[in-house]
């Protein structure tokens, strides 16, 4: 079963060398059953990212590398999954703050217990985050909103870590209209919705304080991302979506 790891970057010539070697040898370790690959998708960086990614991928041949133009993680997740040939598709941040740990199991899930999105979540049982309280209470209020507009059984909207299956892409990417950060939320709302099976699993998270994630208008544009897919669904625009 093939499986890509994607992982979306914006100028992280120092933080490549690092992280695609740790998750290197964590697939090699854990996912030794499966054919994957790591691809760095480059959102129009402007440091040494293209040359590091470049050496990355004559030292390991598990490794490629594509770059866009234009910035936007949705946008470079949609370019990857979509030309990807991946039974399974993923994505994590490239600061790994996410515990690895996690990802055999969602991937397994997948694979072989008939979900079809798995999420990484800092919010459920088990979850162990290190944050600071601002970004703790702006993800918490967040999620409470989209569960009072949705009735979602998720639990996470925004964590940087997910898997999908190759239906799901086919059938729902076309339709994630975000090229930003509310992919994620987009993507597990239009799916939960239209009986595709979310496999929730708790993560050991720790903040990056490099982060390129600009809280609050990130915060504002989800919420705008929130009430137009809710007008869609009144809409109808999803109907379509039915998992068979």
């Amino acid at each position: 079963m093939k499986l890509l790891v994607t992982i979306p970057v914006y100028n992280e010539e120092n933080a490549l060398p690092v992280s695609i070697p740790a998750l290197h040898a964590f697939l090699e370790a854990n996912l030794a059953d499966y054919d994957w690959e790591i691809e760095i998708a480059d959102n129009a960086s402007i440091d040494a990212t293209p040359e590091v990614s470049g050496k990355l991928t004559e030292e390991y041949a598990r490794v490629r590398y594509h770059r866009l133009e234009q910035k936007g993680r949705g946008r470079a997740l949609k370019k990857s999954w979509m030309e990807a040939d991946a039974d399974i598709v993923s994505y994590m941040d490239v600061d790994l703050s996410t515990n690895l740990d996690s990802f055999p199991p969602m991937v397994h899930a997948l694979a072989h217990e008939g979900y079809d999105i798995g999420t990484g979540s800092r919010l459920m049982k088990g979850a162990n985050t290190e944050r600071s309280f601002k970004r703790e209470f702006i993800s918490r209020s967040y999620n409470l909103m989209v569960k009072a507009m949705f009735f979602t059984r998720f639990s996470d909207a925004q964590c940087g870590f997910k898997a999908v299956t190759r239906e799901v892409v086919d059938v729902l990417l076309p339709h994630i209209k975000d090229n930003v950060w509310f992919f994620d939320s987009e993507l597990l709302i239009i799916g939960e919705k239209s009986g595709y099976r979310i496999f929730d699993v708790p993560v050991k998270w720790i903040e990056d304080l490099d982060t390129r994630v600009k809280i609050v208008s990130t915060a504002i544009d989800d919420i705008k991302g929130l009430i137009r897919v809710r007008r869609n669904f009144w809409r109808g625009a999803y109907t379509g979506l039915r998992k068979g």
